[in-house]
């Protein structure tokens, strides 16, 4: 079944069984879970797209079919794939324009491939797949306002950059380099031709500091949760320590090529579900 069908048939669940993220949702209350089963559809289906191998002009018009949908949506007649939505949208306050900014970061690889962006690029590169992804999800949690904005800010970011680091090797074999610029020149890497990059030894002076830079998102992302209700924020945490702990295997790891993937045990998942939703 395709991505498309599964949301069309309601069965958004089926569609993130596979996601990295799935045991946190299905912690949660039927509401909020089936309305983050949407949220997670949409950023697959969406994500789909970005990521094919199709014309990338076909490609940007499947992108903008997605935001006329989404305008579509609000505008109180949505579309078939999105009829579902308009619950949660209403029950959770789910905000247009973080929608939209979803696709608008899954677009920014589909002109070109993103290739050594500089940090400004870099960090509104991850606000919008997702830090944006976070607004939407701290309004199905329940966080105020204030302290779910930061949340999303900090863990999204803490996310994205973990995601970074995990996948150099497989993001280079499609022509993609998300290392920073800067943090390249500094090292002495002037390619951004990532067959290059990814086997250059100076590229743990690269990755280390993006590395340290995720830390600290997730340390402000934990000082938010931590002055927040546990129920609240069960669902966050979860996926926190889990990234967190692919971080810490990545950095014991190290950068150097060549690099073996990384994995969260199945041991280490299930201890870091039953302690932060359970006990």
């Amino acid at each position: 079944m395709t991505l498309e069908a599964a949301a069309a048939g309601n069965n958004y669940g089926t569609t993130a069984s596979g996601s990295s993220f799935y045991a946190a949702m299905r912690i949660l209350p039927r509401e909020q879970r089936e309305a983050m089963f949407q949220i997670y559809s949409f950023c697959r289906q969406v994500d789909d797209i970005a990521d094919s191998d199709g014309p990338r002009d076909e490609r940007l018009k499947a992108l903008q079919q997605w935001r006329d949908d989404i305008d579509a949506l609000y505008q109180g007649r949505p579309p078939a794939r999105l009829r579902d939505y308009a619950t949660s949208v209403r029950r959770f306050d789910l905000r247009r324009e973080d929608f939209l900014a979803i696709v608008d970061g899954m677009e920014m690889d589909v002109p070109q491939d993103i290739r050594a962006p500089d940090l400004a690029t870099l960090d509104l590169y991850c606000d919008r797949v997702a830090s944006a992804v976070g607004r939407l999800s701290v309004r199905v949690f329940g966080l105020a306002e204030e302290d779910g904005i930061l949340l999303a800010h900090h863990l999204g970011r803490a996310l994205q950059l973990t995601n970074i680091l995990r996948d150099i090797d497989e993001d280079a074999g499609i022509g993609r380099l998300y290392l920073p610029r800067e943090s390249l020149l500094l090292a002495g890497i002037t390619s951004d031709d990532p067959s290059r990059v990814i086997v250059d030894r100076a590229l743990p002076k690269v990755c280390l500091p993006l590395a340290e830079r995720a830390r600290i998102h997730f340390q402000t992302a934990d000082e938010v949760m931590n002055r927040n209700r546990r129920r609240v924020v069960r669902a966050p945490r979860i996926m926190s320590k889990y990234y967190r702990a692919i971080l810490e295997l990545l950095v014991a790891r190290g950068f150097a090529s060549p690099r073996a993937p990384v994995r969260v045990n199945k041991f280490a998942r299930i201890a870091i579900v039953l302690r932060y939703a359970f006990i």
